[in-house]
């Protein structure tokens, strides 16, 4: 197994390639102007990135947390932050803000939109600017391709449910930042965000996957669009943003130009000298109708989505295709394909992921699944 050593001796080398690198070279010289970075969250899978990121650039940060979870990277970068613990569930959750100032607050782990009010109407006259790590979730149901930022937002569920859903949720926080910072809000919409770092397991399965060879089941059209983002990629724009006084919203989606599923799938080829092969599942009728897992109410799901894959069904047409144009014009660059994919797999075996999905993976499939799947295909 790859060590903690193994892999922080691998990301520091990636640094040092970055550092020659042009498209790269701001995200490792330190910024003109040290800025005051508060961080709402800061220990899941976007903080340690943009604290690291933040202190390397020669600015000083604080977070907010619970303080129940250890960073997952970087531990050392977290050293030098002042920690603050708060429980933005509870109504005294904000307390530790008060009586200090920042020049601008990140906020990552808004999962209600009701903190997020609270936070930004806390904040108000205690920081410069307010960025909002949203999602393009907001624009579910994705009925339409080509999204840009204008395009339509849910602000309520129909029918309505008990709490919102997770893009309505996310629209409904976007306009608590607008309505208490105006033209000082950044709005930041990601779609899937990967990396070493991601213990969703979702992307992650793909180059795993590859690396073992052999025959791969495919679904989908290879036509088929697919996005995605490296969460480094994504967090040292954001803090360029921050130097760069950089306000409004953005689509926070990669690579630079359209990919295919044939595409990606290819390009990870390249990562393995294992032989491999190719069984494409184009039906998506049948996909939907396998019974690739059973529901608690005892009831079975096909295969639907396997990430950055997204079965193009009506409310779905569009969620691989957001337009990201005006992140790349305010400086959002992407590492290639292969560099995110092997950074994963060598983070993937390394002692740095939890110990409980190491031993139980939370991929889209098992190799066993897989091999089921592909017996039920060519049997059908």
């Amino acid at each position: 197994m790859t060590t903690r050593r193994d892999f922080v001796r691998t990301a520091a080398l990636a640094t040092s390639a970055a550092a020659v690198a042009p498209r790269h070279l701001s995200a490792v010289l330190a910024s003109p102007r040290a800025l005051r970075i508060l961080i709402l969250g800061g220990t899941g899978f976007l903080g340690p990135y943009l604290v690291h990121n933040a202190r390397q650039r020669g600015h000083s940060v604080s977070i907010l947390t619970r303080g129940r979870r250890e960073p997952g990277l970087f531990e050392s970068d977290f050293e030098g932050v002042e920690h603050l613990i708060g429980d933005r569930n509870q109504p005294n959750g904000l307390d530790a803000l008060k009586g200090k100032k920042w020049d601008v607050v990140i906020e990552t782990s808004g999962y209600r939109h009701p903190w997020t009010r609270e936070s930004a109407q806390a904040l108000k006259g205690s920081v410069g600017r307010y960025m909002y790590v949203s999602s393009t979730g907001v624009y579910w149901p994705y009925h339409t391709v080509d999204i840009d930022e204008s395009g339509r937002v849910l602000l309520a569920d129909n029918p309505p449910t008990p709490e919102p859903t997770y893009g309505v949720m996310k629209a409904l926080s976007e306009n608590e930042v607008k309505s208490a910072f105006g033209n000082n809000a950044i709005i930041v919409r990601p779609g899937y965000i990967v990396g070493p770092g991601d213990t969703s397991d979702r992307w992650t399965y793909w180059p795993v996957r590859v690396m073992r060879g052999g025959e791969i089941m495919v679904p989908g059209n290879p036509t088929d669009q697919v996005q995605y983002i490296d969460v480094r990629d994504l967090t040292e724009w954001m803090i360029r943003m921050l130097e760069n006084g950089t306000t409004g919203t953005f689509n926070a989606v990669g690579p630079a130009r359209k990919q295919t599923m044939q595409e990606f799938v290819y390009g990870l080829a390249a990562l393995t000298p294992a032989p491999l092969s190719w069984t494409w599942i184009q039906d998506n009728d049948w996909l939907k109708n396998y019974p690739l897992r059973k529901l608690q109410n005892g009831t079975t799901e096909g295969l639907l989505e396997a990430v950055p894959w997204i079965m193009p069904l009506p409310d779905e047409l569009g969620h691989m295709r957001a337009v990201g144009r005006k992140a790349i014009d305010a400086g959002l660059t992407f590492r290639p394909l292969a560099v995110t994919a092997q950074d994963t797999i060598t983070w993937r075996a390394s002692d740095d992921v939890p110990a409980a999905l190491r031993q139980t993976p939370r991929y889209v499939m098992s190799a066993e699944d897989e091999a089921r799947l592909l017996a039920a295909w060519k049997n059908r």
